[in-house]
C-alpha cells in the first residue's frame, strides 16, 4: 500500500520547481514503491493536485486558463471511437455481426427504440438495446455537445481543468464529444451516472480517452445517486443531463437536486432530441429550475430579455447543425438488412426530417439505420446569474411579447432571440424563424418577405443570437395561433449580440 500523503507532499513541493518524475520521487516515498505505482497514484490524484501528465510521463501544473473555442464542426465520428464500437459488436456477435440473426435483432432493436421514443414509452436498456443505441446515436450525440459548449467557451466560462457529472451518460456520445472539445492539456475528473447495460458500452468507449481524463462510472439511477458525494466544497463544474430528462419520472425534482451541486461559477447543461415532446419537456424543466424571480439564470439559448419575466409558451425550440457522415458500423448494418419501416418513428415529422426516408417500403442500404442529422434542443443554467449576453430590452423602445396583442397590425420595434433555423420545408416559401424575448405566452415567428442589406441579419444570424427589429409589422396568425412579425423592405434588423 503506497503512502498517498507522501506522494501528494512531494508533488506539491516539486510542482513549482520542476516537472514531477515518478522515476525520481519514488525514492522519497516510504517503502520505495515502484515508479509505475507512483505514476498511477499521481494520475489518480492529478485533478486535486491540479497536475497534468505529459507524454514523457512527467507531471506539470495544469493550466488555469479557460478552455478556448476549438472551431467545433465535426463532419464524421472519429475512427478510434468507431473501431471501439465495432470491437464491442464483434466481441458479442462475431465478425458478421451485421448479418443474419444478430443483424436482424439489432435492426429490430433500433426500430423499437425509435418507436418507443416517439410514443413516449418506457425504454429498458439491456445489452442488445445498449448496442443498438450506440450504433444509432453515438455520432450525432458526439457532435451536438460541442455546439452547446461553444456558448460557454465563447465567454471563457468553460474551465480547462474541470469536474464533470454526466447523469444518464448512456453509451458515451456526449462524454466523448466533451473530451475532444477540450484542449489537449485539459484535466478532467469525469463521473458518469448510468445504471443500465449501457454502462458496459460506456466503459469501453472511455478507454479511448486520454491519460488526463480520470473516469468513474456510478452504476446507480439518477434518483438514487447523491451528487454531493463528488461535489466537495467547491461544487461540480459541469453537470450534464444529455438525452435523459424524458426518461425520468419526475425530471424537475431530479434536475433541481443536481443543480444544487453545481459550483457557483459552474454550469448545468441539459440536452434533448429536437422532437416536440422531448424538446418541450426540456424547456419545462428549464423554467422550473429558473422561475421569473430566481437569482439563477438561463444562460442560453432562451435568454430572458425582460427582467422579472419568464416565458409560458410551449417552448419548442431547437438547433440544427451540419450532418455527421454515417460511420462504417451504421452503413454495414443498414446495407445488410431489408428494412421496411413505414414511418419515421423518432418524432421528427411534419417537415422536421432526421435524414430518414418517409416511404411505405424500404430497401437494403436506404439509410434507415444511418443517422447523420445533428438536431437538438438544449438549455444552460448558471447559479451565478451569468447570461450569454447582458443585453436587456428597453421598455421605452421595445414592444414586449407578453403584450403583443395590443400591437397587432402596427409596426413596432422589439428585441428578440433567434430560436430556430429556417422552419420552412418547401422552396419558394418565405423564410420563417421562431423568436422569443423571454416574456412570451404564445409563439412568435419572424417572417422574411423581402431580403435586403438592411434586414438580412435575420437570415444570417446564428441560433441564439439577439436581434433588434425596427419597424416590423405585427400580425396575428389565426391558423397557427401565433404572432407573425413580418420583415419586409421597411424593416431594419440588426444583430446586437
Amino acid at each position: 500500500m503506497i503512502d498517498r500523503d507522501e506522494v501528494r507532499a512531494n508533488a506539491k513541493y516539486l510542482r513549482s520547481v520542476r516537472p514531477i518524475d515518478p522515476e525520481e520521487i519514488h525514492e522519497y516515498i516510504d517503502g520505495t514503491p515502484h515508479p509505475a505505482v507512483v505514476r498511477q497514484t499521481l494520475r489518480e490524484e492529478a485533478f486535486d493536485l491540479r497536475l497534468r501528465e505529459r507524454d514523457d510521463g512527467t507531471f506539470v501544473p495544469a493550466s488555469e486558463d479557460p478552455a478556448p473555442q476549438p472551431g467545433w464542426n465535426p463532419d464524421s465520428f472519429p475512427e478510434e471511437y468507431a473501431f471501439a464500437v465495432e470491437d464491442l459488436l464483434v466481441e458479442r456477435y462475431g465478425a458478421n455481426w451485421h448479418r443474419g440473426e444478430s443483424g436482424d435483432r439489432l435492426r429490430e432493436t433500433i426500430r423499437r427504440l425509435k418507436e418507443d421514443y416517439y410514443r413516449q414509452n418506457p425504454v429498458e436498456y439491456d445489452e442488445v438495446a445498449a448496442l443498438g443505441y450506440a450504433i444509432y446515436h453515438l455520432p450525432d450525440y458526439y457532435a451536438a455537445i460541442g455546439y452547446v459548449l461553444d456558448d460557454l467557451a465563447e465567454r471563457e466560462l468553460l474551465p480547462r481543468t474541470l469536474r464533470v457529472l454526466d447523469v444518464g451518460a448512456g453509451t458515451g456520445g456526449p462524454a466523448l464529444g466533451l473530451v475532444d472539445y477540450l484542449p489537449e492539456d485539459a484535466v478532467v475528473d469525469y463521473h458518469a451516472v448510468e445504471p443500465s447495460a449501457s454502462a458496459e458500452v460506456l466503459e469501453r468507449m472511455l478507454e479511448e480517452t486520454g491519460q488526463n481524463v480520470r473516469t468513474t462510472i456510478h452504476r446507480e439511477t439518477a434518483e438514487s445517486f447523491e451528487p454531493s458525494e463528488i461535489a466537495g466544497e467547491g461544487g461540480i463544474d459541469l453537470v450534464l443531463f444529455a438525452n435523459v430528462l424524458s426518461e425520468l419520472d419526475d425530471p424537475e425534482v431530479v434536475a433541481s437536486r443536481y443543480l444544487d451541486a453545481v459550483a457557483e461559477d459552474g454550469s448545468f447543461v441539459a440536452i434533448a432530441p429536437a422532437d416536440q415532446n422531448t424538446s418541450i419537456g426540456l424547456r419545462e424543466v428549464e423554467r422550473a429550475l429558473v422561475p421569473a424571480d430566481s437569482s439563477r439564470s438561463v444562460y442560453a439559448p432562451t435568454l430572458r430579455l425582460w427582467p422579472g419575466e419568464a416565458p409560458t409558451d410551449r417552448g419548442w425550440s431547437f438547433d440544427r447543425r451540419d450532418d455527421v457522415a454515417a460511420p462504417a458500423f451504421q452503413r454495414r448494418l443498414d446495407e445488410a438488412g431489408d428494412a421496411d419501416e413505414t414511418d419515421d418513428a423518432d418524432g421528427t415529422k411534419d417537415g422536421e426530417s432526421d435524414g430518414s426516408k418517409h416511404a411505405s417500403q424500404r430497401k437494403p442500404g436506404d439509410g434507415t439505420f444511418t443517422n447523420e442529422t445533428v438536431q437538438f434542443s438544449y438549455a444552460i443554467v448558471r447559479p451565478d446569474g451569468a447570461r450569454r449576453t447582458d443585453v436587456r430590452a428597453d421598455p421605452s423602445r421595445h414592444a414586449k411579447m407578453a403584450e403583443m396583442e395590443r400591437h397587432v397590425t402596427n409596426r413596432i420595434d422589439l428585441l428578440a432571440v433567434k430560436l430556430s433555423r429556417d422552419l420552412t420545408d418547401a422552396e419558394g416559401r418565405n423564410p420563417l424563424f421562431k423568436i422569443g424575448d423571454g416574456s412570451e405566452a404564445v409563439e412568435h415567428y419572424a417572417v422574411s418577405t423581402t431580403r435586403d442589406s438592411l434586414n438580412e441579419a435575420l437570415l444570417v444570424a446564428d441560433y441564439g443570437d439577439v436581434l433588434a427589429f425596427e419597424n416590423v409589422l405585427c400580425l396575428w396568425n389565426d391558423d397557427e395561433g401565433a404572432y407573425n412579425l413580418v420583415v419586409d423592405d421597411s424593416t431594419f434588423v440588426d444583430r446586437v449580440a
